[in-house]
């Protein structure tokens, strides 16, 4: 007979029980999420107000800014308030709704950081082509494609997670609920472990795709009679193929990685490397840095000053 202990809600572990350096992650915490979220907001500002950035890269960037923000926005804030008030405990249904929700977004930031690397692949390599192979309603349809399976593969995790009561302590060894720690009874260990393979099998065919995409893309570059030519082209593929090895290795360690009663300092690590970092370094590593980018930011705040200077 399986031991089921019928809980009402589950109790976070923070990164420390000394109530002062609680206070300190809030507050560092704050700041980041901050952070990820201006410079993410910045971004989709950018990209939505000029016009010369409606092209399909952007509007993939743009669609990876939205993702950004809503998965950073997931378990920071709750994770802030706790810090704040010293209360880590969460109820059945808000784990539910954030681990959907994480999900969700995750799966997503997957499948457009995938969709990227094609897009990439065309302008290598087809560049003649690149303006037929990506128009509007192919870039339309890949971005709703990545947010529609991920909503999917969110819900179908989590009702294949919560379908039963949970067996054993309400405590969750991380500073949200992280799937590892909300393992259901073994009855609907079936479920879950689907649910896995189908995360697994849909994580590495993504993978798998980005990195073909990439090898085509060397192939190509590496054929450029400049260097000049060259080290533009791997500038613009390199960063994006590691932020999505780094996410896709720290999403492994969030979501597959067999739960620990008392996980180490690298897995909470891990965990906000996985949540935190990316909605950072993503907008630093595809956008900021991009000339385009920053041509866009002065011609938005040149005509800001011009229509101030027109009102005075």
């Amino acid at each position: 007979m399986t031991n089921v202990t019928l809980v009402s809600g589950f109790l976070l572990v923070g990164f420390s029980e000394v109530l002062e350096i609680q206070i300190l992650h809030g507050v560092f915490f704050l700041l980041m999420y901050l952070a990820a979220v201006m410079s993410n907001i910045i971004i989709i500002t950018l990209m939505t107000l000029d016009l010369q950035l409606h092209t399909p890269m952007y509007f993939f960037l743009k669609n990876l800014s939205f993702l950004n923000v809503f998965l950073v926005s997931v378990p920071i804030p709750k994770f802030i308030v706790s810090s704040l008030t010293h209360n880590y405990s969460i109820s059945i249904l808000g784990c539910a709704f954030q681990l959907l929700l994480m999900t969700f977004f995750s799966a997503g930031e997957i499948f457009i950081l995938t969709a990227m690397s094609y897009d990439r692949y065309i302008a290598v390599c087809y560049p003649l082509h690149y303006g037929v192979i990506m128009n509007g309603s192919t870039c339309v349809l890949m971005a709703s494609a990545s947010w529609a399976i991920g909503g999917l593969f969110g819900a179908v995790f989590t009702a294949g997670t919560f379908s039963t009561p949970f067996c054993g302590s309400i405590v969750i060894p991380q500073f949200f609920c992280d799937i590892p720690s909300l393992f259901s009874c073994s009855e609907t260990l079936v479920v879950v472990y689907a649910s896995i393979w189908i995360g697994m099998c849909l994580g590495m065919s993504c993978f798998i795709c980005v990195v073909i995409s990439y090898i085509y893309i060397f192939l190509t570059v590496l054929k450029i009679s400049t260097t000049t030519g060259q080290s533009k082209a791997f500038s613009t593929c390199l960063p994006h193929l590691t932020v999505f090895t780094v996410f896709v290795i720290a999403a492994y360690f969030v979501y597959l990685k067999p739960s620990l009663k008392t996980p180490s300092v690298i897995d909470k690590l891990l965990s906000v490397l996985y949540t935190v970092i990316p909605p950072i370094l993503n907008p630093l590593v595809y956008s900021l840095r991009n000339k385009d980018m920053k041509q866009a930011l002065i011609r938005l705040l040149s005509k800001r000053h011009n229509q101030e200077d027109h009102y005075i």
